[in-house]
């Protein structure tokens, strides 16, 4: 796998506020919101996709759910959000480094989602 700006921003790299980090990920701000809360959960374990995890992986990706809960509850959005993985082009991903959108802060519909969550 190549390096990707997730992977940069993970080791500190990048110059980023993260509203929540520990030694298995990080949290920042998406640049470019598809709902007024809009944040991306990271692995610091460069994972490309999520087709590509193991079962070594397990344990991080159960962390990652439970840091998502954690971070909606702490931006105010714990009664209401939508969590998304993408995998691969097809989906819109665009960056190679497995990572989850929580999105909240306007109604989500069933199917509602915008085009172009990467």
């Amino acid at each position: 796998m190549t390096d990707t700006i997730f992977g940069k921003i993970t080791r500190g790299e990048i110059p980023t506020e993260f509203i929540y980090e520990d030694d298995r990920c990080v949290v920042i701000r998406d640049i470019h919101p598809q709902a007024p809360t809009h944040v991306l959960i990271i692995p610091r374990k460069p994972i490309p996709r999520l087709v590509d995890a193991d079962d070594g992986d397990s344990a991080l990706l159960g962390h990652l759910m439970l840091v998502a809960g954690r971070v909606a509850e702490q931006l105010g959005v714990g009664d209401g959000f939508r969590l998304v993985v993408n995998n691969g082009e097809a989906s819109g991903q665009t960056v190679f480094h497995l990572h989850l959108h929580v999105l909240a802060g306007r109604t989500l519909v069933e199917g509602g989602l915008a085009n172009g969550i990467g």
